[in-house]
């Protein structure tokens, strides 16, 4: 089996790759533009391997997309290529319209068309894996959880975008018979994040005795996913999921942004006893809280679990000592990651920058 996967340089799309690389016999061809939040390091144990290919592409790029399906006839494409942190499309909302719709958009046109001439049992199982987010729910009340009959109802420019992305998907399936499975995840976690997200943040933050900004009072809760979980739930919604169905991938790990944060500085006081910042808790600080923050996300994995056998098999308290036990040990990665712009600075705050592109 070939496939295509687009973002693949990213924090999700690295762990699906190397994956398939290491547990399955599969060939992919890893499509990445390398925007800031890209990085080949995260596939240099795979990168050597004749299964595997890297194309420097931009899915706004229509014309280099049309060149990749035709040059690698594709059995399937897994699609996670997309501006993905809220707090950037606060700041600049262009680029995720850009790359979250029109990119998407691209993506289905070719697909669409490439499938159209496929025939036989290689038209029958080629699939559009549209990887999306539980952020396009809006948020919750205390009680109930996200299913997949959840109204679509988005608060940022972030999760307007991939909300038109999902709409865009189904829409290529019911017009045109593209056939497709639509999969939202909670917050994914694990090694060889972009430090912008909240985990590797507090964590490198913390190891250099920096001030830990929460948001508003902490409470926001969010439903934590390793991805390696999420990983293997892709890899078998794309193999077996229904087509046309969505599936919602979640954690069953609900906690409170303050939560997760006294849990790395624990972590970190007992993993590096002679850092000079003990008690790391002492750090936080509050800040004030992001324009528009939802305050609870929970995903309902019944579905994915009853049809396709998946659940996770990282608790949070497993998962998120071996990600502060990775971050420790690859120093040298988080360097790297960072000699670009992003030096760990509070986004989501610059009006200015949005007034330019919208004017």
């Amino acid at each position: 089996m070939r496939i295509i996967v687009t973002g693949g340089a990213g924090f999700i799309g690295s762990a699906v790759i190397r994956q398939y690389i290491n547990d399955t016999d599969y060939e992919v061809i890893n499509l990445d533009a390398l925007t800031y939040a890209g990085n080949l390091e995260s596939l240099a144990e795979v990168d050597q391997s004749t299964r595997y290919t890297f194309e420097h592409v931009n899915i706004c790029d229509i014309g280099e997309i049309q060149r990749v399906f035709q040059q690698y006839q594709p059995d399937a494409i897994m699609h996670l290529a997309a501006e993905s942190h809220v707090d950037r499309s606060i700041d600049g909302p262009a680029d995720f319209i850009q790359t979250n719709i029109v990119g998407t958009y691209n993506l289905l046109d070719v697909a669409k068309k490439y499938w159209d001439k496929l025939t036989g049992e290689k038209k029958e199982r080629f699939r559009f894996h549209h990887v999306s987010t539980d952020e396009v729910y809006g948020d919750l009340e205390e009680t109930g959880y996200f299913t997949e009959e959840t109204s679509y109802a988005p608060s940022s420019p972030y999760s307007a975008s991939k909300a038109s992305s999902d709409h865009l998907v189904r829409a290529w399936h019911r017009t045109y018979g593209l056939p497709i499975v639509i999969t939202n995840c909670s917050n994914n976690y694990g090694a060889y994040q972009f430090p912008e997200k909240l985990i590797p943040l507090v964590t490198l933050n913390a190891l250099e005795g920096k001030l830990l900004p929460i948001y508003g009072k902490g409470d926001q809760i969010r439903d934590w996913l390793h991805v390696d979980d999420h990983a293997r739930a892709l890899r078998l919604v794309l193999e077996t999921g229904k087509n046309g169905e969505t599936y919602n991938i979640g954690g069953h790990n609900e906690k409170t942004n303050l939560e997760v944060v006294k849990t790395i500085c624990s972590l970190l006081d007992n993993l590096v006893p002679d850092s000079p910042f003990i008690p790391h808790e002492s750090l936080i600080t509050y800040v004030a809280d992001r324009p528009g923050h939802d305050l609870r996300y929970a995903i309902d994995a019944d579905k994915i679990a009853a049809d396709l056998g998946w659940t996770p098999q990282e608790t949070f308290e497993s998962g998120i000592e071996k990600t502060i036990q990775w971050y420790l040990a690859n120093s040298e990665w988080c360097q790297h990651v960072q000699d670009g712009s992003y030096q760990r600075e509070r986004l989501g705050t610059n009006t200015t920058k949005m007034n330019k592109q919208a004017g």
